[in-house]
């Protein structure tokens, strides 16, 4: 394990240390972007400063140390050799400085999800996972690559109070008041996209979920995670898993 350096405080450190689990666990998962995409954790503060990879790095040598600490601007705060995606300012930077409930945000365009924001309707609530994300997802027109700050008021209108939102033709950000939160609902989204893809494929016709039974799943789900710790102890269960079959990744 990486050893906290006296200039960072315990608790940034195990921030760090969380954060780097997910980036491992995101590729462990087949979900990374070969060095693209991103994901950010909020640092504690009025600051809304947040740490994110850096850029050029895949995602298994992200380490809890050479996690970027930047401002909302996307200023270094701390010395580094890398620098961060300039593609990931503008929506990161946006939902940090807008969305205080939202402390870590994960940014994939696997080829399932890829697929379901291509189609016009976007993503059903009739599979077991989609019906969990009734009434969470905000809808993102594209823009082209997500670059500049004039995109960052209509980025965070789309997404109004959602914690889902899909970048119409690209791919989607999930957020969330903690990173095992966040990574819980990213795999929620996966597992929708991925069923939603193969059902699609097949022939016959769907059983449609009443609307009524879906925002029932969507409920019962947030209560789980808010309740019982659920997100923590499937992230604490991922991260065992990933070191079980791949070692101490640092």
């Amino acid at each position: 394990m990486s050893q906290r350096p006296d200039t960072c405080s315990a608790e940034e450190w195990a921030l760090r240390v969380q954060l780097a689990h997910c980036y491992h666990l995101v590729d462990f998962f087949g979900w990374t972007e070969t060095i693209f995409n991103h994901i950010s954790a909020r640092l504690p503060g009025p600051a809304h400063h947040y740490l994110v990879n850096p850029f050029g790095l895949n995602y298994t040598e992200v380490t809890p140390a050479n996690l970027l600490k930047v401002d909302l601007t996307g200023n270094k705060l701390d010395d580094s050799p890398f620098d961060a995606n300039p593609a990931g300012f503008a929506l990161h930077s946006a939902v940090h400085g807008a969305r205080d409930d939202i402390q870590c945000l994960i940014h994939t365009h696997t080829t399932p999800i890829s697929a379901i924001v291509q189609k016009k309707a976007g993503f059903n609530h009739h599979n077991f996972y989609g019906a969990q994300l009734h009434g969470r997802i905000g809808y993102h027109t594209f823009e082209g690559i997500t670059l500049f700050d004039d995109e960052k008021v209509r980025m965070i209108h789309s997404l109004g109070d959602k914690h889902i939102l899909v970048l119409r033709n690209h791919g989607i950000a999930v957020g969330e008041s903690s990173i095992a939160k966040a990574f819980f609902l990213l795999w929620t989204v996966q597992r929708a996209a991925e069923i939603q893809c193969q059902a699609g494929a097949l022939g016959g016709e769907d059983n449609p979920l009443p609307e009524a039974i879906s925002a029932k799943c969507a409920d019962l789900t947030a209560m789980l995670i808010r309740e019982s710790g659920f997100a923590t102890k499937f992230f604490d269960a991922m991260v065992r898993k990933l070191h079980a079959e791949r070692g101490q990744p640092w």
